[in-house]
């Protein structure tokens, strides 16, 4: 069992930027792969990027390639999500979660965060 809390959103104007963490409690955080997801009003869940249990593999949606950038402390049980270059399309409830795939899908992850409000102002 996994309990996931994201911290860090927050309402920022575009161009700016932010880092997301994802605080994990459970004996076995460093054997999950961790995917962050958002959700903006009226739209379906998106994926945004997932890093691999040991860091060393990350995937992103091309919506947010070269701009946000994910890893992962293994010792602090805590991954991250740094933004830069926000845009008013990256409004959106960002939500991180811990599965066995380095996916774009949710069928891949099986514990969830509540989620972070992130709000880009232009």
């Amino acid at each position: 069992q996994v309990a996931l809390v994201e911290s860090g959103g927050g309402l920022v104007q575009a161009g700016g930027s932010l880092r997301l963490s994802c605080a994990a409690s459970g004996r076995f955080f460093s054997s999950y792969d961790m995917g962050w997801f958002r959700q903006a009003p009226g739209k379906e869940r998106e994926f945004v990027g997932a890093i691999s249990w040991s860091g060393g593999t990350t995937r992103y949606a091309d919506s947010v390639k070269g701009r946000f950038t994910i890893s992962r402390d293994n010792a602090k049980n805590t991954v991250y999500l740094q933004m830069n270059s926000l845009k008013p399309e990256d409004t959106a409830v960002y939500s991180c979660a811990a599965g066995t795939a380095v996916a774009g899908t949710t069928r891949a992850y099986h514990y969830w965060g509540q989620g972070t409000q992130v709000t880009v102002s232009s």
